[in-house]
């Protein structure tokens, strides 16, 4: 699973760095289908992971399963596995160097969250789970124990 998780952070941080680039290209908008409200957030979650999409704005809630350590390569990430209702999970690579860190994190921990979904094998990777510096992207967030960390 280890190799796995490396994949992912290499994959999120490819995305980083061309978004990074890409600041000046225009507004990034979200899929207009990627917050559909009427279907449930794991229902858009699952189909975009059964179709291997990425590049959606998504909002939902899951629970934690794992807290894994920090990725301090580039950009600083607090990285943890969420367990969505419907049984599939996610890795959430939320960036400190933008936003606050999430304390006391714990498997069983409810966290709710908005942010962009990118497609892999292992279920799927949450990011821009902060405001944007720039003002060009989406703003995302987590909410744990009623605390937004943006």
């Amino acid at each position: 699973m280890e190799t796995g998780i490396k994949r992912t952070y290499s994959l999120v941080a490819a995305i980083v760095a061309i978004a990074a680039v890409c600041v000046g290209c225009g507004e990034l908008k979200p899929s207009r289908d990627s917050l559909d409200p009427s279907g449930s957030a794991d229902q858009v979650i699952a189909e975009a992971f059964r179709d291997q999409r990425s590049g959606l704005q998504v909002a939902g809630e899951g629970v934690v399963t794992r807290v894994l350590s920090d990725d301090n390569d580039g950009g600083r990430h607090q990285r943890f596995i969420l367990r969505l209702a419907l049984g599939q999970t996610l890795l959430v690579a939320h960036n400190i160097d933008v936003a606050p860190r999430v304390g006391s994190l714990a498997p069983g921990d409810s966290v709710q969250f908005r942010g962009v979904y990118e497609w892999n094998s292992e279920g799927g990777v949450i990011h821009w789970t902060h405001h944007d510096p720039a003002g060009q992207h989406a703003a995302g967030w987590l909410r744990v124990r009623g605390e937004t960390f943006q």
